[in-house]
Order: structure tokens, then C-alpha cells, then sequence
């Protein structure tokens, strides 16, 4: 499971737990950089854990910062507490945490878990992880944001290597760090984060469905019977969205962008003959993706990609560079196409040879819907209740080798 077998996590494996830990209900701390209303894939991932947990049981609470006039105060019947706040500069959706640890600390000793997930830690992430190694309460982090490489994306590149530092001290903190994919475990132990394994994401397959194709929708898009290339996701720098502007000009296609974000202005200028539809949301969102017939992923700092996870469930074949979490997401040649990063021309190729041939399109959606059956988020969450469950008993070896060591 992990990678690192020198590290510490061994040491109390070698030791003998004299009272075993059996645990059913499981009390959970959740601290994350976003939640409501902000949705993006560390709120989603959050939402679908709240759900399997109240589903079996469990106890939970979250904190994230947000502003307390948008930001609910319940999810799944479990208390949200939201944290005071600032936005980041030039990016509104994007709040920063100001509040101090000791507060956390009080937080956590109130509500009194069993485990503390962090998602995505960086900011708040780092308060909290000291609240909780304070307290002694064992906790895992979820690895899903590469804010060091975003960071130079927004022209902090002066910072990254603080940022990688920063990295380090979080996650060293952690009973266990889970990656999402081979790329973002080898890139967290590179960079010298210690005990990381890989925990994926579930995807709704009853939502996203190639059923809820419509083909009102498509015609709307394209009443010439054009071939629709796809994307979905933010409209931000880091997502390369921009890129897209390299497939304008294909014959007898029509480019469809869905989501929304700072550089929606930019983009319709480069893009002049796409379909903006901003954010969608309910059932307009799986309609509009199971409405295309090609699915492009365009970003090159993804730890996962649960764009790409969707559209193959929507029975598209992805289009995306080879680089970060699509590259255990797409099988090239079968369920679609990964490309060089920042190579354009073979960015198009491969977009090209989808639109002119439609039998392979067609079988390449069928055996991406086919690669998502056992990705429901259930079984992931069956998964990460394993993880927690560990930690809570790796949390009490520890415990019990420091009770042993302390002078009577």
C-alpha cells in the first residue's frame, strides 16, 4: 500500500498491540480548504464521503473557511462549521482561512473524533494537522490539489520550493497520506513526503450515463450535424483551457465549453465560434456532458481529473496530456488519446482522428462507460473507511508505546 518502507509508520507496525481496536461507529473530524458553496473536486469528494458516512452510521463534522452568509450550516445532518476567511487575490472563489490553531484545537476537542481527514491540506490543512498532532488524535490527509504548481501558475514561482516545504511539514504529520493516482504518489515522495498510498475517486454512473444523451441538445449546439468536442471544468489558468484554441478550424466541428471561472472573457475572444454555457448544475450538467462526442481534459497539473472520470461514465472517449492523474484514468487507443503536454499539433491529430472516424469513437465510449462499472463511490468509500480505521489503530500503538516509555 505505501511506498516508503523505511518509514516510520513500520516501526509501529513491529510493535504488539496488547488490546486490539475494534471500532463500528467511527467519529470524524473532516478539516478541508472548501466546501459549500464553492464546488469544485474537493468539495464533491467531501460531499459523497458525508453521505456514505451518515449512510453507515458514523459521526462527523466538518470545518472549512467560507462566508458564513453563503456557506450551510448542515451537510448529510452532520454541523459544517464555517471558518473566518479572506478570497484570494484575483481569484473570488477561493477563500483562505485566517483562523488561528488553538481554535481548532478547540473545535476538535469539542466534538472529540476518532480521526481527522484533511482534504487537500495547505492553509487551514496546516493549522489543523498541528491542532490534531497537539491533541494526539491520529489523521490522514487526501492529496488532491498541487498548489505548488498552481502557486507559479498565479506568479508566485519564487514560492514553490516553500511550497513543497510546506507539503512536507503537513503530510509528516499524518498517520498516512493517500494520492489519487501513480503520478501524484511518486510526485509527493519525490518531493520527500513520507507514507503515502493511493486512495481514487468514485464516480456517479447513474448520473453521468450515456442515457442521458440528448439529441435536442446536440442540434442545438451543432444544426449542421457537426462533431462536438467537449470540455468541462473551471476556466482558469492552470486548467489550459486555452488550448482548445488549437482545434479550432477542424471540418465539421463545434467546440462546447461548460463551466465557468476568471478567464471566461478571455477565452470566448479566442474562441469566438465555441458554445460558452457556463456552470451547469443538476441534471443539465451529466445531459450536457453525455451530449458531446469527444471529451477534452486540457490541464497539466491534475492530481486526478474527475472530468475525465465523468465523461468516460458519459461514454465518451478523453482526450487529454500525458501528464498527472489522466494517465491511469485513459488508456490510449482503447478509451482514448493521451498526447505529449504542450504539444499542439498532436493535440489536434488526436482530436482529429476521433471526429473522422466515428466507429472508433463510438467503440472507445463503450469501453470507457465499461472501465468506470467498479469505480462507485461506495467501494471507495469502503476503502477509505479502511484507512480510517487504521489510523485510529496505528493512533493507539502509538499511544500505548508512549504510555509504555512514560516514567511512573
Amino acid at each position: 500500500m505505501f511506498t516508503d518502507p523505511t518509514a516510520s509508520r513500520d516501526l509501529l507496525y513491529s510493535i504488539v498491540n496488547p488490546w486490539p481496536v475494534t471500532i463500528q461507529s467511527v467519529r470524524v473530524a473532516i478539516i478541508s480548504e472548501s466546501f459549500l458553496p464553492q464546488v469544485n473536486g474537493v468539495t464533491n469528494s467531501i460531499l459523497r464521503i458525508l453521505e456514505y458516512l451518515r449512510a453507515h452510521g458514523h459521526q462527523a463534522v466538518v470545518m472549512a473557511p467560507g462566508d458564513p452568509a453563503e456557506a450551510p450550516k448542515e451537510y448529510a445532518g452532520f454541523p459544517v462549521i464555517t471558518l473566518p476567511s479572506v478570497t484570494w487575490p484575483g481569484y473570488q472563489d477561493v477563500r483562505v482561512s485566517t483562523t488561528p490553531q488553538w481554535t481548532l484545537e478547540r473545535y476538535l476537542n469539542d466534538f472529540a473524533p476518532d480521526v481527522v481527514h484533511f482534504a487537500s491540506p495547505f492553509v487551514i490543512g496546516y493549522k489543523g494537522a498541528l491542532a490534531a498532532a497537539t491533541l494526539g488524535i491520529p489523521a490522514i490527509a487526501i492529496y488532491q490539489t498541487d498548489i505548488p504548481s498552481y502557486g507559479a501558475k498565479y506568479g508566485f514561482a519564487h514560492l514553490q520550493f516553500y511550497g513543497w516545504y510546506r507539503v512536507r511539514q503537513i503530510h509528516s504529520l499524518m498517520v498516512a497520506t493517500y494520492a489519487p493516482s501513480t503520478y501524484s504518489r511518486d510526485q509527493l515522495v519525490g518531493h520527500g513526503v513520507p507514507r503515502v498510498g493511493i486512495w481514487g475517486r468514485g464516480v456517479d454512473k447513474v448520473r453521468f450515463n450515456p442515457a442521458k444523451r440528448s439529441q435536442a441538445l446536440h442540434e442545438l449546439w451543432a444544426p449542421h450535424g457537426e462533431t462536438v468536442i467537449g470540455y468541462m471544468g473551471r476556466l482558469a489558468t492552470e486548467k489550459r483551457v486555452d488550448d482548445m484554441a488549437a482545434l479550432a478550424g477542424i471540418p465539421g466541428t463545434r467546440i462546447v465549453i461548460v463551466g465557468s471561472g476568471p478567464q471566461r472573457e478571455s477565452l470566448e475572444k479566442k474562441l469566438p465560434d465555441a458554445v460558452f454555457c457556463g456552470a451547469l448544475y443538476g441534471e443539465e450538467l451529466p445531459q450536457a456532458v453525455a451530449s458531446m462526442d469527444v471529451f477534452c481534459s486540457t490541464g497539466e497539473l491534475e492530481t486526478f481529473c474527475q472530468a475525465v472520470q465523468e465523461a468516460k461514465a458519459s461514454g465518451l472517449p478523453v482526450i487529454s496530456p500525458r501528464r498527472g492523474g489522466p494517465i491511469d484514468l485513459i488508456d490510449p487507443s482503447r478509451t482514448g488519446w493521451l498526447y505529449e503536454p504542450g504539444n499542439m499539433t498532436e493535440f489536434r491529430e488526436r482530436v482529429t482522428d476521433l471526429v473522422g472516424d466515428p466507429f472508433k469513437r463510438s467503440a472507445m465510449g463503450r469501453a470507457a462507460r465499461a472501465s468506470i462499472e467498479d469505480r462507485t463511490w461506495d467501494h471507495l468509500c469502503d476503502e477509505l473507511m479502511e484507512h480510517y480505521r487504521e489510523a485510529i489503530r496505528l493512533g493507539s500503538l502509538a499511544t500505548a508505546r508512549s504510555d509504555h516509555r512514560s516514567p511512573a
